[in-house]
């Protein structure tokens, strides 16, 4: 059962991955920052770094190397006794594998069901976005990014309500996660 649920899991990040890259190619964009920020963008200064906060999505530029990031995260994560690591993907290695190239990218699904599960029985569609999921990823430039999904985009996406505490702590944890992993 559990390796169904795991070639489940691969299968649907597999089509993921490839609907992406269908898009990145239509839209010519992948990988690129918007220059227009009159879509909606926020742009922040937070402690030195830059984070983009765009239509729900975190992203923070690390000051680490691609693998120093990655392995970074796995360890904060790993050493977290509440969370634990549900799948790890490997795009770049993913594309390789039929003939593409694709910089750096890799993701990692980690959950934590005292907190997910709460939000799961307010608005069961949570589910869709959950376990959280960090992407690591190299862009044109060679910047190291860290994405994520901000927890209060997904309360107004599933119309999760009365839960504002359990999304606190889920965006705290996210945010001190990726500032160790982004060595920030």
């Amino acid at each position: 059962m559990f390796m169904l649920r795991l070639y489940l899991v691969k299968l649907y990040f597999m089509r993921y991955c490839l609907l992406l890259l269908l898009i990145c190619t239509i839209s010519n964009s992948c990988n690129q920052t918007a220059k227009d920020s009159s879509n909606g963008e926020q742009t922040e200064l937070k402690e030195g770094m830059k984070d983009k906060i765009q239509q729900g999505l975190i992203t923070k530029i690390s000051t680490k190397s691609f693998e120093e990031t990655y392995n970074a995260l796995v360890e904060v994560i790993t050493n977290n006794p509440n969370l634990k690591i549900i799948a790890q993907l490997d795009h770049q290695a993913n594309a390789a594998s039929v003939g593409l190239e694709l910089n750096p990218t890799r993701i990692i699904l980690f959950g934590n069901p005292r907190l997910g599960t709460p939000l799961m029985q307010n608005a069961q569609t949570t589910g869709l976005d959950l376990p959280q999921k960090i992407l690591v990823w190299q862009d044109e430039q060679e910047k190291i990014n860290i994405s994520y999904n901000d927890p209060f985009y997904l309360q107004e996406r599933h119309g999760i309500s009365e839960k504002d505490e359990v999304l606190q702590k889920v965006s705290g944890a996210l945010d001190k996660i990726t500032n160790v992993a982004a060595g920030l």
